[in-house]
């Protein structure tokens, strides 16, 4: 079998510079497709888009990596803005929003980093911790990874994955508050912080961890990613979506 075509979701950088160049530009670190490409599976990068369009790109995939980056618009979960909270990224929001609804609609394996957890949670009815004061591996210094054990929940597909309690690069400051209707934790930090989701009643391969396994050397959890797309084609579930999350 052919390896399986991994969509990354990326940022969208009103501007970049590189050469003599300063211009809008979508944007991806190069740790996510190196990730994918070490796990024996082909990267595509995919930039924000209309809503509209999700669909028909996810039906090209055989897989799909929701990237980390900027904070999840408190609004998408009921919330009043925390002023720790970093600015809007709504083109990122509706198009993440749309690749993740048509990935579970689909039956497409599905992997959230960081921010894709906690857009996964908030797209099927979840809520979130909008900072975090010294728990659960927030982010320290500007651009400097932090490192914390996680511990896997046994008899989870985390745990099958992953089976022992293990270090876990991390930089971030918040963190799923209410898990969705539907989503279960399957990994836990030392202070009970949820570091990863699952959705045990979707078809397919969904997993969410709020660390950034992209800048590790573990790659157990992206290989697992591309055997379920290598194993598995999708297949129409739009059912698996209905009662997990309110309309919107």
């Amino acid at each position: 079998m052919s390896e399986p075509l991994i969509g990354v979701s990326t940022y969208l950088e009103p501007a970049a510079r590189w050469g003599v160049w300063e211009l809008p530009a979508a944007l991806l670190p190069a740790a996510y497709p190196r990730m994918i490409q070490r796990s024996g599976g082909l990267a595509v990068l995919l930039p924000p888009d209309a809503p509209a369009r999700a669909a028909a790109a996810v039906a090209r995939l055989d897989g799909l990596v929701v990237a980390g980056g900027a904070d999840v618009e408190p609004s998408l979960y009921g919330a009043e803005r925390d002023f720790r909270t970093g600015p809007p990224a709504e083109e990122r929001d509706i198009w993440e929003t749309a690749l993740i609804r048509a990935a579970l609609e689909r039956g497409t394996p599905l992997l959230g980093v960081c921010r894709g957890m906690q857009l996964l949670n908030v797209t099927l009815g979840g809520t979130l911790t909008q900072h975090l004061d010294g728990h659960g591996g927030p982010l320290g210094a500007a651009g400097v990874l932090g490192s914390h054990p996680v511990a896997p929940v046994a008899g989870t597909l985390y745990a099958s994955i992953v089976p022992e309690e293990s270090a876990v690069p991390t930089y971030h400051h918040q963190c799923v508050r209410r898990l969705a209707p539907g989503l279960v934790a399957s990994a836990h930090a030392a202070d009970g912080t949820v570091e990863a989701v699952e959705l045990p009643a979707a078809p397919s391969w969904v997993l969410g961890v709020q660390w950034h396994p992209e800048m590790g050397e573990d790659l157990r959890v992206a290989r697992a990613l591309v055997a379920a797309a290598s194993t598995s084609r999708p297949v129409p579930a739009r059912a698996t979506l209905e009662g997990l999350a309110p309309p919107r």
